[in-house]
């Protein structure tokens, strides 16, 4: 097995930590570099967590409707299960979006002024533009990054292809964040007229981030493993495996191990399968019944919810509502 899973599972153990210090010696599985930082850094420690926390929402968002669902294990170091052993895109996926989601919650957390180590970032300001001038407090995402880089990819320092293959990925997701950073601005003058405009560096929603990473794992580049003998003996890196596409870009995810068949349950890849899966039954794409259940077929099941409906407006000012009834339809997969 791999271990790059524990450096993720700070995150599902801790995210209740926004209360309460953090011990470092009592975080599970971290090897001495990342003991070193969490000391080092153990104000931001708990935005670490949550990063990671964002990072896996994310993730389930952005496959809810797909046969793997990055489905978490909650009692286990390794919250993935053993999807994660193997180099796939699923694998390349969790890695740059867990990263892009540390580097997003400390880089927000140290804009929000929550930690005495880092704050506004005031080097790329630039001249203003036509209209605006500089103002609020631009998100140092240069510190956010770094704080990720150190911590994510502190056990990603072997010389095999899998440590260069997360590392990679993790870059992915920061560069990725780096890349949609915009200009956020604020109107000032006589009631709300634009007459003077402050604008800093935003970070974007989250959501903007997962949808952008998502198409890079929808286009991820398959590589193969070459091994040189080295001064400090045997490396392995990663080429591309077909000459015909063009080279992955430091934004790119890759990957050199096929994904299981996510259809049946197999302990050994960490598939859960898709039996008792909500499917639906209108769409002809992956979360249709059709491709969902593999081609087993579906269950139907009616479901009564009680809603609100037949809502009058009262002046002024209260709605009132009746409550009704309606019955759906569940699909499930066999």
């Amino acid at each position: 097995g791999h271990a790059s899973t524990l450096s993720l599972a700070v995150g599902h153990q801790y995210s209740s930590l926004g209360t309460q210090p953090i011990l470092c010696g009592s975080i599970p599985g971290l090897v001495p570099k990342q003991l070193r930082f969490c000391r080092n850094y153990v104000e931001i420690m708990p935005s670490v967590a949550e990063g990671v926390k964002i990072g896996i929402q994310e993730c389930q968002h952005q496959f809810r409707g797909r046969r793997w669902n990055c489905t978490t294990i909650n009692d286990s170091l390794a919250i993935f299960g053993p999807v994660l052993d193997k180099a796939t895109r699923e694998s390349a996926f969790v890695h740059a979006i867990a990263s892009a989601g540390v580097a997003f919650a400390v880089t927000r957390a140290c804009a929000e002024g929550s930690a005495n180590i880092c704050g506004c970032d005031t080097r790329h300001k630039g001249p203003p533009g036509e209209g605006w001038k500089w103002g609020g407090c631009s998100e140092d995402l240069e510190f956010g990054s770094m704080v990720s880089r150190e911590f994510a990819d502190a056990r990603e320092n072997r010389p095999d292809a899998r440590s260069a293959m997360n590392r990679h990925n993790n870059e992915a997701g920061r560069v990725s964040l780096n890349d949609n950073m915009f200009l956020k601005c604020k109107c000032h003058g006589l009631s709300g007229s634009c007459e003077v405009k402050t604008c800093w560096w935003s970070q974007p929603d989250f959501r903007v981030v997962g949808d952008y990473m998502k198409d890079k794992y929808d286009s991820a580049s398959e590589m193969v493993v070459e091994k040189h003998k080295e001064s400090r003996g045997w490396v392995e890196t990663l080429r591309p495996k077909y000459n015909y596409f063009k080279p992955p870009t430091e934004r790119d995810l890759v990957y050199y191990e096929s994904s299981p068949n996510f259809c049946d349950p197999n302990p050994e890849t960490g598939s859960f399968g898709t039996r008792d899966r909500i499917c639906n039954l209108t769409s002809h794409g992956i979360d249709g019944c059709d491709l969902l259940c593999c081609g087993r077929g579906h269950n139907t099941r009616t479901e009564k919810r009680k809603e609100k409906c037949h809502c009058i407006f009262h002046w002024c000012c209260y709605v009132s509502c009746q409550e009704c009834v309606r019955v759906y339809d569940v699909h499930t997969c066999k």
